[in-house]
């Protein structure tokens, strides 16, 4: 392969790989920093996604291989499933728990559903 091919491809994947961490930085710092559950869990959601993203690619490009790229897509799509929905239970359970500042929420749309939950708790 061409040697000035392969050092651009290198630039590439390690700036990929510089921008992956600053986004599980940009994460971490947000979980650290952020103060109640609901702007935590965007903080570790959203970043994260996008710097895995960015690292599997930089990964990717490094590695040269055709073969890995149909596990790297997977691991990707893995984290693109798992991920929301991880962090829609945790919310759900941190709103049944009442670690939601309530007062922070511009539409609450999930207080109606738990109270006629409970109710139909306590009838039955």
């Amino acid at each position: 392969m061409n040697p000035g091919l392969d050092a651009g491809i290198d630039v590439i994947a390690g700036v990929l790989m510089v921008l992956g961490a600053l986004m599980s930085l940009g994460a971490a710092i947000g979980l650290l920093r952020f103060p109640d559950l609901l702007t935590r869990m965007h903080a570790a959601t959203k970043p994260q996604v996008l710097g895995s993203l960015l690292l599997l690619t930089a990964l990717g490009l490094e590695l040269r291989s055709w073969a890995l790229v149909p596990l790297l897509v997977v691991a990707w799509i893995f984290q693109l499933l798992t991920v929301p929905v991880s962090a829609h239970m945790v919310g759900r359970a941190g709103y049944r728990t009442k670690h939601v500042d309530k007062a922070a929420l511009t539409v609450d749309e999930l207080d109606e559903v738990v109270a006629r939950v409970e109710r139909t708790d306590e009838a039955g």
